[in-house]
């Protein structure tokens, strides 16, 4: 079993392009039908927009019980926050982008 580098580097830039045609200056609150955004990182935060199927992974549940562990029901950001580092996120939504 083999690690497949190239294909997780197009699956960032995908995730990344992704995110980044959602969150322009301006129109920073528009989620599209079937996403959710989520803001990312251990201390400065930033949003990500992800489709809703991911939160139905077992490896994103993961995440979202990290983030009631230490959140609560708590948003300081005004909506769901998950205290991980960007770069962990951006692996774990190019792996689910790939299934």
């Amino acid at each position: 079993m083999g690690i497949r580098f190239p294909s997780m580097i197009a699956n960032a830039k995908q995730v990344l392009k992704f995110q980044n045609l959602y969150s322009t200056k301006n129109d920073q609150l528009h989620v599209p039908k079937g996403h959710v955004a989520v803001y990312v990182g251990e201390i400065q935060k930033k949003r990500f927009v992800v489709p809703i199927s991911y939160l139905n992974h077992p490896s994103f549940a993961g995440l979202l019980a990290r983030a009631e562990e230490e959140f609560g029901f708590d948003r300081p950001m005004g909506g769901l926050t998950i205290p991980c580092k960007e770069d962990a996120f951006i692996q774990l939504t190019s792996r689910l982008n790939a299934l």
